[in-house]
């Protein structure tokens, strides 16, 4: 039998991601500015935050203009390396 594959992303695309990470007042400066980095100009207005049910962790969805897998593979490494985010999806 053939394994299903995933299907193939086109670049350039929307490309929503979720950041989620411990609620503090730099989460989201931090992580905007990384975002800034590697999307300059990217629509603010389309960010979405949720807080969890006990506020210790907040996620931000952020759709960006993806322009390819270099792009998304350097902005997890530079998320990850602010040592504020827990998960990127």
């Amino acid at each position: 039998m053939n394994e299903p594959t995933a299907p193939k992303i086109e670049f350039p695309c929307s490309y929503p991601i979720k950041v989620l990470g411990r609620a503090n007042t730099q989460f989201r400066p931090i992580i905007l500015h990384v975002f800034e980095r590697h999307s300059p100009g990217f629509d603010q207005t389309t960010i979405t935050a949720k807080s969890s049910r006990g506020g210790t962790f907040i996620s931000l969805t952020i759709t960006i203009e993806a322009t390819g897998p270099d792009q998304l593979s350097a902005l997890h490494s530079d998320l990850m390396e602010t040592g504020l985010v827990s998960m990127v999806i």
